[in-house]
């Protein structure tokens, strides 16, 4: 008789979806390092059955466009986030990375505009990935009493 694999609980499932948030966030911020411009990420997990992120972002040039997507996948591999597929070429104006629980889209401005996933998929929540810098509270700013 085979094993069993236990159904996945509420935790668990929460967990993953954590893990992947984290890994599309550290993807846009490659992606804006590595000077793509309009760098989303959308959280499709309520209104997609296919997977739970989208990066989406415009790359300058086919070079840097393969640039960004290898550093991503550089960056998945050692979290465990091996793509599933990747689609596009150097000149290709627009390159996929299935990573499963999250997809990266890489496109020229052209592609962008023509494609218009950001408008396809309007009814995802946006994720803010830019770090934001610490405020400092008003007690540690200039209140040296004696």
């Amino acid at each position: 008789m085979p094993a069993l694999t236990p159904a996945p609980t509420a935790t668990s499932e929460q967990a993953r979806l954590e893990t992947a948030r984290q890994f599309a966030i550290q993807s846009a911020r490659l992606a804006a390092n590595t000077n793509c411009q309009n760098v989303v990420v959308l959280d499709v997990s309520a209104v997609s059955p296919v997977t739970d992120f989208l990066v989406i972002a415009t790359g300058t040039s086919p070079r840097q466009m393969q640039t960004v997507c290898d550093e991503v996948e550089e960056a998945g591999e050692g979290q465990d986030y091996r793509p599933f597929s990747r689609v596009g070429d150097d000149s290709s104006s627009w390159t996929c990375i299935d990573f499963v629980h999250v997809v990266l889209h890489v496109f020229s401005q052209d592609a962008r505009g023509y494609y218009d996933l950001d408008g396809l998929w309007g009814d995802a929540r946006p994720v803010e990935w830019r770090e934001t810098p610490a405020v400092p509270s008003p007690t540690a700013a200039g209140t040296d009493r004696h």
